[in-house]
């Protein structure tokens, strides 16, 4: 955990805790894997869950990432994630794990030279097995925004963002979508007036982003705003071709109490009133 991991509330930012999957998945596949090294780096993501369930503050000592696998279909696998401390016994917690985020993302091999995804072989499926607790539990889709986009943001992609085979990397996509959210709601309320945090982000990768000089534009709009978060849904764009799809649940956050909290009156009517609720 870095300084540099931190958000203005002190806490670890969402999309640093996406970065720290990666690492903990790459290192799974390729250090602990038995497969072909594509495996572990011929893969694209096609979806992130993301539950984000207790703030992670800055500390010496370092946070530990469980993963391994929960599904393997034929051109799909999924991972599972568990970031946590371990709670030293004599802390009135017995040594229980204090978990701060769950999260599960669905991959597939990938041919880069051919720009499409390809099925699992034998070899790799063999590799994955061991890591394999089966949970078939259901997806969650993101569904098309709804028409009266309420925000409209441009992405810039930089040279830095992308990885080796010019794609942008997964991780990216939440800092776009942190950035287009940030601007949404600045342009509602004075942010200095409330502060969030985010509770849970669903992305679907569509097609990928790709470095260039025009920007891709992401449109965003509130489709639920309840007593003490809200919703907030993006798509990413290249004119009318969506790329990616992506829900994100903030939270309403006191930072006096260190809990959630209820919206005063004048925020809670601007949110509503840009909202557009889905039916």
């Amino acid at each position: 955990m870095r300084w540099a991991d931190l958000d203005q509330l002190g806490h670890v930012n969402n999309v640093v805790y996406v970065d720290y999957l990666q690492e903990a998945r790459v290192d799974l596949l390729r250090a602990h894997g038995r497969g072909p090294r594509a495996l572990a780096e011929g893969l694209v993501v096609v979806r992130h869950e993301v539950t984000y369930l207790k703030p992670l503050t800055f500390d010496f000592k370092p946070v530990s990432i469980e993963c391994w696998v929960t599904d393997i279909r034929a051109a799909t696998f999924t991972m599972a994630y568990e970031v946590f401390h371990d709670a030293p016994a004599g802390d009135g917690a017995d040594g229980d794990r204090v978990v701060y985020l769950r999260a599960t993302t669905v991959l597939t091999p990938f041919v880069f030279a051919e720009e499409r995804p390809r099925r699992i072989t034998a070899e790799e499926r063999a590799a994955l097995e061991p890591h394999l607790e089966p949970d078939r539990g259901p997806r969650r889709r993101t569904p098309a925004l709804p028409e009266q986009a309420t925000s409209t943001y441009p992405i810039h992609v930089r040279f830095s963002d992308v990885d080796v085979y010019g794609h942008v990397n997964n991780v990216k996509y939440f800092e776009y979508l942190q950035e287009s959210r940030i601007s949404l709601i600045a342009e509602l309320v004075p942010l200095r007036q409330f502060s969030v945090v985010v509770a849970q982000t669903d992305v679907d990768y569509l097609q990928p982003l790709l470095f260039r000089a025009e920007p891709y534009e992401c449109r965003s709009a509130i489709t639920r705003v309840g007593t003490r978060s809200m919703t907030v849904e993006s798509e990413i764009l290249d004119e009318r071709r969506v790329l990616a799809r992506a829900r994100v649940v903030v939270v309403f956050f006191d930072l006096a109490s260190g809990r959630s909290t209820e919206p005063n009156a004048e925020v809670r009517d601007a949110l509503v009133a840009a909202s557009h609720p889905r039916d």
